[in-house]
């Protein structure tokens, strides 16, 4: 039997960020959660900590560490989304106030410490939100990029386009000088954008299918969801919003449930009408160098079996 993967989740939690944490505690024998780094995006940084200790209490796992990171952009002033998520990040469900504490040290140097004292190629990098804390890390520590086993990475978009602005998909848009840091540091990238998340709708029948679990923490996720998916029901007018975070971690366990293309990706950081875009050269007409698997296609009940059948075990 091999060992478990060594991961780290980056993240601003967020319901689907809950959804991505908790489908990695349901699945212990294939993943191990060294720690949770958390990052300002979908709310600001003291809400994200909060909500990604909130999850982790929920889940019975108070032995995880959670790091508090970046609480703006490399360099621009943060934007947030509580349209989509509400003010707390986990609007929804009633929630009880975390008691499990922060750790003291700064996520970017757990992230720097962590890659250098684990053998070389065996920490993967799991980014739910805006990239900043990887960055950060990589550009203060630029020893621990080759170290790296794999960033898996939910962001950006292109046949889809954006979710913020015609262009942009909300994480890359948040700090897309950070986005241009990794697409640019040689680290091998699997990226999950909106061309496959779109896919992969929660609709009445899944999330049925996930109360029925019955438990405190799927209960919860369906409040979660059902309050989250609002917004994207009322955009989209599909039947239930498009989870967007537990891609990442469903490749980990399922990689055969996604198809994509070894791509070169750019981050466009300069244009007013198309900032925060990733320009993905899916077709290769250039001669820029392949530095990502962009995912396009997705098996979407294949994925929601892994879903439900892993929350159960929670």
């Amino acid at each position: 039997m091999t060992a478990p993967r060594k991961i780290i989740i980056d993240t601003d939690p967020g319901q689907d960020d809950a959804a991505a944490i908790m489908l990695a505690f349901g699945s212990p024998a294939e993943l191990e959660l060294l720690g949770i780094t958390t990052v300002a995006g979908n709310v600001p940084l003291t809400l994200t900590s909060r909500n990604a200790r909130i999850i982790c209490e929920l889940c019975d796992r108070r032995d995880v560490r959670v790091f508090a990171g970046a609480d703006k952009p490399v360099a621009r002033k943060l934007v947030t989304a509580e349209h989509v998520h509400g003010k707390t990040g986990l609007d929804g469900p009633t929630l009880d106030e975390p008691v499990m504490p922060l750790q003291t040290q700064h996520a970017v140097d757990f992230i720097i410490d962590t890659l250098r004292s684990e053998a070389a190629g065996t920490v993967t990098l799991c980014t739910l939100g805006p990239l900043t804390n990887v960055a950060l890390a990589f550009q203060k520590a630029p020893d621990i990029i080759p170290r790296v086993a794999e960033l898996v990475m939910m962001g950006g978009g292109f046949f889809e386009g954006g979710n913020i602005t015609p262009a942009a998909e909300f994480n890359i848009y948040v700090d897309p000088e950070a986005a241009e840091v990794i697409f640019g540091s040689g680290v091998p990238i699997v990226m999950m954008p909106l061309d496959v998340t779109h896919r992969l709708l929660a609709s009445k029948d899944r999330l049925r299918r996930m109360a029925a679990i019955g438990t405190a923490p799927a209960k919860a996720m369906v409040e979660m969801l059902e309050f989250f998916e609002r917004f994207d029901v009322e955009k989209y007018g599909s039947d239930g919003g498009p989870l967007h975070d537990p891609t990442v971690v469903a490749y980990l366990l399922k990689p055969e449930l996604f198809q994509g293309r070894h791509c070169n990706v750019e981050i466009e950081t300069k244009s007013e009408l198309t900032v925060g875009m990733t320009v993905v050269d899916w077709w290769h007409v250039t001669s820029r160098k392949r530095n990502a698997t962009v995912m396009r296609f997705v098996d979407a009940d294949g994925f929601f079996d892994l879903l439900i059948e892993r929350f159960a075990r929670i």
